[in-house]
């Protein structure tokens, strides 16, 4: 009896715009949130989960039949998705809302994910995205995802390797004070950390390559999920100025200062 072929792995990778990392953030007049009349890119950690999902591949051989990045976003966001492709992703998925339109809430974002999985006809066996968004810095949907679907989940990885064969991921992640391996049956979810990897630049033949791969067009009524918000931001405001510090003599002076402060020995 011949033993059965190993099915090739398919690969989602989530991918979200937000405002450049390097852009100094500024509350908007209506103090309703950050002024986004900036520059944008592809999230950091989105760009981590991107090149895993590329080194895989080229350690794994021919083990890994497709990369696929998805994204939820005002029609701008499908340059998020050109920059994925660029980088070695084969396709992706655009799921567009308004220009305006808030931001989509994790929980939002997570049955979105899930639903697209549904949808794909050779299944997905492996979703790597950033362990969360430098905008929000809420660092949900990975878990929420899990949740969803049932599968096993491997957060803030510093580390990934796939066995195929065994249908196996073994992560290590980044916890306080330390590392932890865990080994994840497969279908899993991945969340990367800052030292998975240092993702590539896209070469010129790439980013030219990737104007020609497609792009499928999805709205939320299409996926049948509501992106009403169910938060509500009152307001948004900077952190007060830093005031200067001061230089004092001697230990004398030092303890008069703290007592005309308010500090008292206990």
């Amino acid at each position: 009896m011949r033993p059965s072929a190993i099915r090739l792995l398919n690969i989602l990778v989530p991918v979200k715009r937000a405002v450049d990392y390097s852009v100094k953030i500024r509350v908007n007049p209506q103090q309703t949130g950050v002024d986004l009349n900036v520059k944008h890119s592809m999230n950091p950690f989105d760009e981590i989960a991107v090149e895993e999902a590329v080194r895989l591949r080229e350690r794994m051989k021919d083990a890994v039949k497709s990369i696929k990045a998805v994204t939820i976003g005002p029609p701008k966001a499908v340059e998020t998705l050109r920059t994925a492709l660029a980088m070695g992703a084969d396709s992706s998925i655009h799921v567009e809302i308004p220009e305006n339109a808030p931001a989509p809430e994790p929980l939002a974002v997570a049955k979105t994910l899930q639903e697209i999985i549904k949808r794909q006809k050779e299944g997905v066996d492996v979703v790597i995205l950033g362990k969360q968004a430098i905008d929000d810095d809420l660092g949900m949907t990975g878990q929420m995802l899990a949740g969803l679907l049932g599968w096993s989940q491997a957060t803030f990885a510093s580390k990934v390797e796939i066995d195929a064969a065994k249908k196996e991921a073994l992560v290590m992640r980044e916890i306080d004070g330390g590392g932890e391996e865990v080994r994840c049956r497969l279908p899993v979810i991945i969340t990367t950390d800052l030292r998975l990897n240092e993702p590539r630049y896209a070469s010129l033949p790439n980013i030219m390559k990737a104007k020609k791969k497609p792009v499928e067009k999805l709205t939320p009524a299409d996926l049948g999920i509501d992106y009403t918000p169910q938060l509500e931001i009152l307001k948004v405001s900077e952190p007060p100025q830093r005031v200067g510090g001061g230089k004092v003599e001697n230990v004398d002076e030092l303890v008069a200062k703290l007592k005309e402060a308010g500090f008292t020995a206990v």
